[in-house]
């Protein structure tokens, strides 16, 4: 088929799953009459380019807050958080920061401690910390270069990884499951959980309207985090189910 139609059908592809919502495999080859091995290169063709989210035998659309938050301005709630969660870091402190906008938000607090080291999976992190005085040892996962998260991931990252050990993690989350853990839209989960196996203290930062919200990839579970920082939102009843878990929950007053 000419490079043309295929490009179109793939377009074409793209707005029926924006329309129709999850959809799958089978579905898409009787409407685009071709066969399901086409279907499957069209979506993973569409999903490198971080157009749409692949599901166990089909599709769905990338979720609304993930198109919007990348060119949405910091809210006070996030800005809060992330202050807060930046007071826990001291001089020469190894720490990882995952890649997200809470956790960016971070770097502006980092100035004025020695000695630290910094490993992050995002350009966009590294770039950040070279403004930051003093300017701490950087260092990069590597790894494959995954454009709905804007960070590295896969296996390489994660080898990557398992030669440091860290004082601490700062990661964000998609969702927060009351009973499981963080959550997230995103199917590559293997180096968020290396993340956490080599920090000895596992921060997760997220705003409160995340928590409740229920999304089928279970991140990292509450073993595995030692702290959460959020804001003021979040209601009693609902810390202190997360508390029960061993959980240090911090909630921070936001002005705004």
């Amino acid at each position: 088929m000419p490079k043309r139609d295929t490009a179109q059908r793939r377009h074409a592809m793209l707005a029926y799953v924006n329309e129709h919502g999850e959809t799958s495999v089978d579905t898409l080859a009787r409407h685009f009459a071709t066969s399901e091995v086409t279907v499957r290169k069209d979506l993973a063709t569409l999903e490198k380019s971080g157009l749409l989210l692949r599901r166990f035998g089909g599709a769905a659309p990338l979720p609304s807050d993930i198109l919007t938050e990348a060119n949405t301005p910091l809210s006070p709630r996030k800005r809060a958080i992330a202050r807060a969660a930046s007071e826990r870091i001291r001089a020469h402190n190894r720490i990882i920061i995952d890649s997200g906008t809470t956790t960016s938000a971070m770097i502006p607090e980092l100035g004025g401690r020695e000695g630290l080291v910094v490993m992050t999976n995002a350009l966009s992190v590294a770039n950040a910390l070279r403004d930051v005085e003093p300017e701490p040892a950087i260092l990069m996962t590597g790894g494959t270069w995954d454009p709905h998260s804007e960070s590295f991931q896969g296996q390489v990252a994660e080898q990557v990884l398992r030669f440091y050990d860290f004082d601490q993690l700062f990661i964000g989350a998609d969702g927060i499951d009351l009973e499981r853990g963080t959550t997230t839209y995103n199917e590559l989960l293997g180096l968020s959980r290396v993340m956490a196996e080599v920090a000895r203290e596992v921060v997760v930062l997220a705003e409160s309207d995340k928590i409740g919200r229920r999304i089928p990839n279970l991140e990292l579970p509450w073993a595995r985090i030692h702290t959460l920082i959020t804001d003021t939102g979040l209601d009693a009843t609902a810390c202190r189910r997360i508390e029960a878990h061993g959980v240090d929950v911090v909630r921070v007053t936001v002005n705004e």
